[in-house]
């Protein structure tokens, strides 16, 4: 390393406040008259070499390099103490902290040194008697050869494929979903109280359709937002399809989980699953509310079982039930839902079902302090009963003097058969 002084003239004054950007250089003009500071250049090739130099990126027009990181070569000193040290085309700093305010001589080493230095690499001769054949490009690989590999390549085909159902049937075992339980008949009856997997899917044949229109409740309560495309996963950030949305809508239904036990099982949000259970319930009642599920009374006769043949005109079963609900916080609304019969709040709905055990009528749902005769009254039934029908109902609901057909009441004795 060789290094090289430099001479400065002292400047007469210093009423400028400049400072040098170079990294690690506290010079300023302030407290320095000896030194001279300067902009960047303006060519675009000599100014990016400043910024390499002096690892500066950030450059305006108030960007300062102090003259003690140029040679005195690149310095043209200052003719009287009042001048201005300028420098010449396309200097740049090159003296820095970094490398101790010097520049390294260029060493060129000699042909014959370069010669010396020159360590060959020891490799193996070759053969004299060693022949060089050409490729041949017309040559054909044997039919065995090649059966072997296509032998081998739907071997591996087929491995992947096997591996990928092994994948597969892993994740779905994992989770908890309707796959899960498709081939076990006796899990679908108990989560969802479909008969058989086959059952379900026929059901789903049906509604599926629709679900395309559905009407999701977002996470604001005043606003909805519609699919447009059927897949409900995106309408509030999860990841169930559609399929098992209804799944998870069943099993609430049928075994009565929490939210919560639900949220686990699923492996989404509490808040998702009350959104799903809200959002189904209003599409399923929307959907299968419109279906006219009324029998006929050639249909009723033509399902009739044998053991209603003392009652060959009945057309419908009907009863009362309930169903527990939150306490209200108001008195007025707690006296109107509460229920003497089963001493909690509830609502109460009037359910008919055919001889056959056909469900055909299903009222909406009323206050639970409402009486069964003033229920029967209001659901709308009375209309299609006619004169040659006949309903058949318990010994407490007195509803003779409300329908025009006749009304079965059977005994049921202690301790003696139906």
């Amino acid at each position: 390393m060789a290094s090289r002084k430099f001479k400065y003239q002292r400047r007469e004054d210093s009423s400028s406040t400049d400072h040098c950007c170079v990294p690690l250089c506290v010079a300023s003009s302030k407290f320095n008259s000896v030194l001279s500071f300067h902009t960047f250049p303006v060519d675009e090739e000599t100014r990016r070499k400043w910024i390499h130099s002096t690892e500066r990126f950030n450059i305006t027009s108030h960007t300062r390099v102090c003259s003690r990181h140029f040679i005195s070569d690149d310095l043209i000193e200052l003719s009287t103490p009042k001048g201005r040290r300028l420098l010449r085309k396309g200097a740049v700093p090159t003296l820095f902290q970094w490398n101790g305010y010097s520049v390294a001589e260029p060493r060129r080493t000699g042909v014959w040194q370069r010669r010396e230095d020159y360590t060959p690499v020891d490799e193996d001769p070759v053969p004299m008697d060693a022949q060089h054949l050409e490729h041949d490009y017309c040559s054909v690989p044997e039919p065995a050869a090649v059966d072997n590999a296509l032998n081998q390549t739907e071997d591996l085909r087929k491995e992947v494929d096997r591996l990928r159902r092994q994948v597969e049937e892993l994740s779905v075992s994992q989770r908890f979903c309707l796959g899960r339980f498709a081939a076990s008949n006796d899990d679908v009856r108990f989560y969802t109280r479909f008969m058989t997997y086959s059952h379900l899917i026929a059901f789903w044949k049906l509604i599926e359709p629709a679900s395309h229109n559905m009407i999701h409740v977002s996470r604001a309560r005043a606003t909805t937002i519609r699919s447009e495309t059927g897949t409900t996963g995106s309408a509030w950030g999860q990841s169930l399809q559609p399929i098992d949305e209804f799944f998870l809508f069943m099993v609430h239904l049928s075994v009565g989980l929490k939210q919560r036990d639900l949220a686990h099982r699923f492996n989404i949000h509490q808040s998702t699953v009350s959104r799903i259970i809200t959002t189904w319930a209003n599409f399923l009642y929307t959907v299968l509310g419109s279906v006219r599920i009324w029998m006929s009374e050639e249909e009723v006769k033509a399902h009739l079982p044998n053991e209603f043949q003392d009652y060959p005109d009945t057309q419908v079963l009907i009863d009362c039930t309930e169903l527990r609900c939150q306490t209200p916080s108001s008195l007025l609304l707690q006296s109107e839902v509460f229920s003497t019969y089963k001493s909690h709040c509830t609502f109460k709905g009037l359910i008919g079902m055919a001889p056959h055990g056909a469900i055909t009528f299903v009222s909406s749902l009323y206050a639970g302090s409402v009486s069964d005769k003033e229920l029967f009254k209001q659901s709308g039934i009375v209309s299609l009963l006619k004169h040659g029908m006949a309903i058949m109902v318990d010994k407490g609901f007195l509803v003779d003097d409300c329908v025009p057909c006749k009304v079965y009441r059977p005994a049921y004795l202690s301790k003696r058969e139906q």
